[in-house]
């Protein structure tokens, strides 16, 4: 579904008296919920209340399910380097090279952790400040959203 569908299907929902929506073309979902005022108060995806087949729905791409935010991701301890946007965590420059870091490795500020892959553009992730990692949290080739702890580390 593409981003003025999607604004759309908000402006409408806006100006109807209803109360709740929720949409699921295949792996897509999305769900509209608005107070007691006529304002969208949040979009989120959720379980669906209907869902459309994707056969019916001719021309709309599959959209990769994202990986829910894990209120406790880890047990280990310590500062944790989160994902600045939406997309696909990769723990190498491409398959079959070998890692930028692993677990117990010390890196320097600057260093490159990561890759988040979004809209076919390669964004490293860099060390902010002098760190151990303690432990790599998605696996390589996640898809990951805002806010997804990437990785648990120890300053030096």
């Amino acid at each position: 579904m593409k981003l003025q569908e999607i604004q759309e299907l908000m402006e409408s929902f806006d100006s109807t008296q209803a109360c709740k929506m929720h949409l699921q073309i295949g792996d897509f979902c999305l769900k509209l919920e608005k107070p007691n005022s006529n304002r969208v108060e949040s979009i989120i995806a959720s379980e669906p209340t209907y869902s459309i087949p994707t056969a019916q729905v001719a021309g709309v791409p599959q959209v990769p399910q994202i990986a829910a935010k894990a209120e406790n991701p880890t047990e280990v301890q310590g500062e944790k380097i989160t994902s600045p946007m939406v997309g696909t965590f990769y723990r190498s420059p491409s398959p079959g090279a070998s890692a930028y870091v692993n677990i117990g490795d010390k890196v320097k500020r600057g260093d490159t952790l990561a890759i988040v892959e979004a809209m076919k553009i390669m964004n490293e992730i860099e060390a902010e400040f002098d760190c151990k990692i303690l432990d790599i949290v998605p696996s390589d080739a996640q898809p990951i959203e805002y806010g997804t702890v990437l990785f648990v580390v120890e300053k030096l």
